[in-house]
């Protein structure tokens, strides 16, 4: 049996397009055979997905996308096989959707200073899930005509430097990885060079990073082979997905476009296992 598992994707419970469920049965028509969930600062979808998995016969993988920043820059920490309905994990989750909700209304009372006819209800309407941010306000401003697209959104409006950027919350990246770790998951480096992470990389190894997400759309096989490298000097995990969204038209890759295979999924679970040991 071929092993292929995509193991970066979001759905309506973040800032997707596709629920949990119908995910899950287009990983199982692409010819997957594991599924990672892994939604923007909440858990919320997982138990759907999870559902769904044993329902058509697919390894979903319970995850998460921890959004931190480091030094002016995002830094994304991705959570596999964590106890997701810990009470720690749910009270810190609770903590990031409050400050993600005050950057929203910072964000929208300033594209309204800037002359953008919007409201919170407007950016409600386009969230079909726990977490809402700046993918749903992008969203909103497309259904009202302002701009064509979500990445014209963020490229005119909402990116870091543009007129109606807000500063999220700083949590460190260390903090994520504590957080995941406590809760009994595999902490991976997200897309690393995407977010030009290489300088940060040997503390959150210091800090307990057990990954890194080498296998990405955006990475050309000279980054992916560097990362690679990275990976064994350090002893991390090697993980990759496809970071699909549901939507065509964007920056996003399609499902099941960036895989990992067999080797790879094995000894993310034997990390896994480790984790879990160490903290019985």
């Amino acid at each position: 049996m071929v092993v292929s598992a995509d193991l970066h994707t979001h759905t309506t419970a973040s800032d997707g397009q596709l629920r949990p469920a119908k995910m899950v049965r287009l990983a199982r028509e692409r010819g997957l055979t594991a599924l990672g969930i892994t939604d923007h600062d909440t858990v919320s979808g997982l138990a759907e997905a999870l559902a769904a998995g044993r329902e058509v016969g697919l390894k979903v993988i319970p995850g998460i996308e921890l959004s931190t920043e480091w030094e002016g820059r995002e830094i994304h920490l991705l959570g596999y096989g964590l106890d997701w309905e810990q009470g720690e994990l749910m009270a810190f989750l609770e903590t990031m959707r409050q400050a993600r909700q005050r950057r929203n209304l910072k964000i929208v009372a300033r594209l309204r200073d800037l002359g953008y006819n919007l409201t919170m209800a407007d950016v409600a309407r386009e969230a079909k899930g726990e977490t809402t941010g700046r993918p749903h306000i992008a969203a909103a401003l497309v259904q009202k005509g302002y701009l064509p697209s979500i990445d014209a959104a963020f490229k005119a409006l909402l990116d870091r430097g543009r007129p109606a950027y807000v500063p999220r919350a700083k949590i460190p990246p260390s903090t994520a990885v504590k957080v995941i770790l406590e809760a009994g998951g595999v902490p991976v480096l997200a897309h690393p060079g995407l977010s030009q992470a290489d300088d940060i990389i040997p503390a959150l190894v210091n800090s307990g990073l057990q990954g890194l997400e080498v296998y990405y759309p955006h990475h050309d096989p000279v980054t992916r082979e560097r990362y690679l490298k990275l990976a064994s000097r350090y002893d991390l995990v090697v993980t990759g997905g496809s970071d699909f969204h549901g939507r065509s038209g964007d920056s996003h890759a399609d499902l099941g476009s960036c895989t990992i295979g067999a080797p790879e999924l094995v000894r993310l679970k034997e990390r896994w296992q480790r984790i879990r040991d160490a903290g019985d």
